[in-house]
């Protein structure tokens, strides 16, 4: 029997799958995708996401950023990380990485669906595999998460993303964050001459891509031609009744998400992950839950405050805040990114 069946492979479940092997569990890796996986994302990984891919000896290729600066209309501020660097990198880059890794350590991939899951007090059977264990790393549409009735409904208005890469030399060594009333675009150096922008928006807009970009008019000015096609993501809350369900336990965008709009999705997802295996070797599975909601405690709350600032009357005047307190902004910055 296998010690962990994992359904997903993106970065929480290659991640997952590589520190369970690093335990000295037997992993299989159940993926109906071919590699590398692509997904709409801002591609900015921050500090401490970097270092805890660094401590699975995973080290993808990217750019390097020092910080971020927010953008609104006339007014900008910009925050340094205290400690260490982001990076930039390509999602298939990414995947690459951590799929090479995982071959390295043994984890076996198979290319198939989980459309069925069955469980007994000795193990789960899955994708015609039986493991003791099984984590479900399938995004935010979780089919596993589907299967076991553990979706429960969004508290907030639907909002969405997409995402595409243009080729342009980066203009600043930091991710900018450009607000307007009702979207925000998030530009992230990935290579030497191209930049990716990621729109995340509450409303689609006829016209697609191009339309949502215009409502950024100063940032579309300096976008060089598009050298990918738009790509899409949402609605992005996801709520879930709890992350571990017998011998079935949720980890990355399938165990709860509410907007990525701190950037924080792949380093909550790597610490998820760590913290899941660390429980399934201590004979504590139902540990993680309580690890789960200490580690995302802190984001979810500043997400849902900043998504509460982003509808209010005092959106205009969070970046001029942020410009008349540096000091502040590089604090919470540096915890942020921590």
């Amino acid at each position: 029997m296998i010690d962990l069946l994992v359904a997903g492979g993106g970065p929480a479940g290659l991640a997952t799958a590589i520190l369970a092997a690093e335990a000295g569990l037997s992993v299989t890796v159940v993926e109906p995708r071919a590699a590398p996986i692509d997904k709409a994302c801002g591609e900015g990984l921050m500090p401490g996401a970097v270092a805890a891919l660094a401590a699975m000896s995973v080290r993808p290729p990217g750019v390097r950023f020092g910080g971020i600066r927010y953008v609104d209309g006339a007014a900008s501020a910009v925050g340094r990380f205290r400690d260490g660097q982001g990076l930039g990198v390509r999602r298939t880059a990414l995947h690459a990485a951590l799929s090479t890794r995982a071959r390295a350590l043994g984890v076996v991939r198979v290319e198939a669906r989980v459309e069925a899951v069955r469980q007994d007090d000795q193990g789960v059977q899955a994708a015609g595999l039986r493991a003791r264990w099984l984590v479900a790393a399938d995004g935010l549409q979780s089919p596993v998460r589907r299967l076991l009735r553990l979706d429960l409904p969004p508290r907030r208005p639907a909002r969405y993303g997409v995402r595409r890469h243009f080729a342009v030399a980066p203009w600043t060594d930091l991710v900018e964050v450009h607000c307007a009333p009702d979207a925000e675009a998030y530009v992230t150096p990935v290579a030497d001459d191209t930049v990716g922008v990621a729109l995340l928006f509450a409303r689609p807009a006829p016209g697609g891509f191009e339309a949502l970009l215009a409502r950024f008019p100063r940032l579309a000015e300096r976008l060089g031609p598009p050298v990918t096609p738009a790509l899409g993501a949402g609605p992005f809350e996801r709520r879930v009744r709890r992350r571990v369900a017998g011998r079935v336990l949720l980890v990355g965008d399938a165990a709860g998400y509410l907007d990525p709009l701190t950037g924080e999705g792949v380093r909550l997802g790597l610490l998820q992950a760590r913290a899941l295996v660390r429980c399934l070797v201590a004979g504590r599975p139902q540990a993680y839950e309580h690890a789960w909601r200490r580690l995302t405690r802190r984001t979810w709350l500043l997400t849902d405050t900043l998504l509460r600032l982003r509808r209010s009357p005092l959106r205009r005047a969070i970046v001029p805040a942020l410009r008349a307190c540096p000091r502040l902004f590089d604090a919470a910055l540096d915890q942020l990114a921590r």
